[in-house]
């Protein structure tokens, strides 16, 4: 089970990742306290090898410190398109109860609408489905452009920008996926989005969890 740090041992370690190599006379310094008071805190972040102390030089950061920073590090470079999927898509003029099949033979959670061009045309997810279908029999014979959220409304990603942003994308839009879309050259194909992947809420789950062990 993993320890808790006290906002003490966390502004102990800040400092010292700010300041490092550095004594713990001046540790102390800085948190207006005395050494004997956060003896206890250095000697417990050593053993979890958050810091290392070497004799006449000080303390400076340990193994797990120096992981979680490399860690930190590869997550602000890491691109979309290190981690995209194949989009699942089906043309707008499919019905509801293909894009049912499809979902569920998939196993995803949204569907990629594209047009007879093969342009993004919108998007639908198993929560629309849902609405669409319960307590309506017919609802299956329709087509699933009455259904989807449509183009220009659908927010996407394109390959070049970072894991970050799209988790940023997934978490103010709540959303559980995003289209990965190639970048329009001009103003005038902004209409005509090419769609050339997406990217999950799964997928994000395996970069961090890769990540925290440090795979």
């Amino acid at each position: 089970m993993a320890i808790e740090l006290t906002s003490r041992q966390q502004d102990i370690l800040t400092i010292v990742t700010n300041q490092q190599p550095i004594s713990g006379e001046y540790i102390a310094e800085q948190l207006k306290t005395t050494r004997p008071v956060i003896r206890s805190d250095l000697a417990l972040l050593v053993m979890l090898n958050y810091l290392e102390a070497k004799p006449k030089v000080g303390y400076s950061l340990g193994r797990a410190s120096r992981q979680k920073e490399i860690a930190l590090e590869r997550l602000l470079v890491m691109q979309v398109k290190e981690f995209q999927s194949a989009p699942v898509v089906l043309r707008e003029t499919a019905t509801v109860s293909d894009a049912v099949v499809t979902l569920f033979l998939e196993n995803v959670g949204s569907l990629i609408i594209c047009d007879a061009d093969g342009y993004l045309a919108g998007i639908v997810s198993r929560k629309d489905l849902l609405k669409v279908t319960l307590g309506n029999a017919a609802a299956t014979a329709m087509p699933v452009s009455l259904v989807m959220t449509r183009h220009p409304n659908v927010h996407t990603i394109t390959p070049e920008e970072s894991i970050m942003a799209a988790a940023s994308k997934m978490i103010s839009y709540q959303v559980d996926s995003l289209p990965v879309v190639r970048a329009p050259a001009s103003s005038d194909e902004m209409t005509n989005i090419e769609v050339i992947g997406r990217i999950t809420k799964t997928t994000m789950t395996k970069v961090l969890l890769e990540l925290a062990l440090g795979q």
